[in-house]
């Protein structure tokens, strides 16, 4: 830090200064140097360097307050910038709240104006003692420095009294060069945020990539996403059973296959078996498999699922619909590593991991005699939960612009969104997760007029779903009136219950999915998709 400077004397009368070019010239010389850098530190500095120079405004500081103190708490603030001043003298310019005349500014708002500091009782000469100042009568400005609204400094310097230079010329300055210091450090704030902004952006980008999760297909970079992905692949390597856990429509089938790919077991099958697709009947043979005459039909042998999938990984999807007969040798099959198929006498070995997933709460329904405790303990080794499209809505640009290029190419259309089409997809919560956004964008594609797609074209559609969430069921039986108890029950149905016209229309309305669309025709899960498989949907 330069030594402090030595006031230069008034000029004489015969040679007055022309304070307007000077004051033109602080200026320029300013605002050139802040259209060079936004760092703070050296414009802020050239600016104390020409007020001296130029103006005569001596031992300028720019003081900030402490960005530490907590809300609420009341602000200290100290010399961050300065010119004329040593380092002992700035360490020293350290002011609490409302202390001094810099401290009272900071703390009200208000500028101050100080004719002569021997007479201010206010004035601490805490940097420079008095010793140290010109004998002359020596004046002091403050003025406050504001980022929205709000004070966040002073700006502030001596200067000799008696000069043939108006005071309220510096004081008009000084409220120049104050806005220009807080327009500064506001724009240096911004920086620094868009800054962090992008730095953390890139650290969650190279996080996917790291995660491998393009390998896997899966599309988005949203932490909640990757904390499912590296649990995903610490225990890719293992051969215990996986439980995946989350809402309907959220990957399940997807994480699943990129479990496979993980694993050492890539190079084998991967079967995927959704169990509330499979007949109750069916059931048994379907997993394990049949010899030829177990049953009127068994023309022949056939392996099960768990057969298929030896040396590989199957994958049980809503394992909460199995029913508990043959949870029971489900959980002989992990424990025993054997399959017994249906009419066989002799246990075959299996080698293949165990991936199963569920929308339900397996606890209540182990509560509630739904499914086995020791099957759940069994399966519950490594869970791991997928979040719902609503608690990662950064990632819904990049999966519309997937599910968008592939309903493209798959169409032969060129449909694109407007930003405001894509925001407006981000604020909706989409109760059917990723399933639900992919089947709407889809459907855009196929209806959109114009190859550009705005906020109207979404908005339609949306408002389309939102009327099919009324009861369907009402079509085929009457609706319960309000205040009416929910029947513990439901009421039997036959098989050809309903039409294939109203199921494939409730599941169009649901966009694909079948859950909500059985729970909307007074359907389980299960009774749906018989319905859809008998009727050839």
């Amino acid at each position: 830090m330069s030594s402090q400077p030595q006031l230069a004397p008034s000029p004489p009368r015969s040679a007055r200064v022309d304070w307007r070019a000077q004051e033109m010239l602080l200026l320029s010389q300013v605002m050139r140097s802040m259209g060079r850098s936004v760092d703070s530190q050296a414009v802020l500095r050239e600016m104390l360097h020409l007020m001296s120079e130029l103006l005569g405004l001596n031992r300028g500081r720019i003081v900030l307050a402490d960005e530490a103190v907590p809300r609420g708490q009341p602000v200290a603030s100290r010399i961050r910038h300065a010119y004329g001043l040593t380092r002992d003298e700035m360490a020293r310019g350290a002011y609490g709240p409302g202390e001094g005349v810099t401290g009272r500014v900071l703390g009200t708002g208000q500028p101050a104006l100080v004719q002569d500091v021997d007479a201010e009782p206010a004035f601490l000469f805490r940097c420079v003692p008095r010793a140290r100042l010109p004998p002359e009568t020596v004046a002091f400005i403050a003025l406050p420095i504001e980022v929205d609204r709000v004070t966040v400094g002073v700006l502030a310097c001596h200067r000799i009294r008696m000069r043939d230079r108006q005071l309220s010329d510096d004081v008009a300055l000084l409220g120049i060069l104050a806005t220009l210091a807080g327009r500064l450090l506001q724009l240096e704030q911004l920086v620094a945020a868009t800054t962090r902004g992008l730095e953390e952006r890139n650290a969650q980008l190279t996080e996917a990539l790291h995660s491998s999760a393009a390998r896997y297909g899966i599309v988005g970079s949203a932490p909640p996403l990757l904390r499912a992905i590296t649990a995903l692949e610490r225990v890719s390597g293992a051969s215990a059973s996986v439980l995946l856990l989350g809402e309907s429509g959220t990957g399940k089938e997807l994480f699943a296959r990129a479990l496979h790919l993980a694993s050492p077991r890539r190079d084998g099958p991967f079967v995927k078996v959704n169990c509330a697709a499979i007949p109750d009947t069916l059931f048994e043979s379907e997993l394990f498999g049949h010899e030829r005459g177990a049953f009127t039909g068994a023309q022949g042998e056939r392996a099960g699922w768990f057969e298929l999938a030896h040396g590989g990984t199957i994958f049980l999807d809503e394992i909460g619909e199995l029913p508990l007969p043959l949870q029971t040798k489900l959980l002989r099959t992990l424990q025993e590593g054997t399959v017994l198929r249906l009419g066989a006498k002799r246990e075959r070995q299996v080698d293949a991991r165990l991936v199963v997933a569920t929308h339900r709460e397996l606890g209540q329904e182990v509560a509630a005699g739904r499914f086995r405790r020791d099957l759940y303990y069994r399966l519950n080794v490594i869970p791991i939960r997928l979040p719902a499209l609503r608690e990662r809505p950064q990632d819904i640009p990049l999966l519309v612009a997937h599910f968008l290029n592939r309903a493209n190419q798959a169409h032969q259309r060129n449909v694109i969104l407007t930003p405001e089409a894509v925001a407006l997809l981000v604020a909706h919560p989409w109760p059917g997760n990723i399933r639900e956004l992919g089947n709407l964008v889809e459907r855009l594609v196929l209806l959109s007029d114009a190859p550009l797609a705005g906020v109207a074209a979404i908005t339609r559609l949306l408002q389309s779903d939102d009327a099919a969430d009324t009861p369907v069921a009402a079509a085929v039986a009457a609706p319960a009136l309000p205040g009416d108890p929910m029947p513990l029950v439901r009421d039997y149905r036959p098989a050809d219950s309903h039409t294939a016209r109203l199921l494939a229309d409730t599941l169009a309305r649901h966009g694909g999915n079948r859950t909500r669309a059985a729970a909307a025709l007074g359907l389980s899960l299960r009774q749906f998709s018989y319905r859809c498989r008998k009727l050839g949907l």
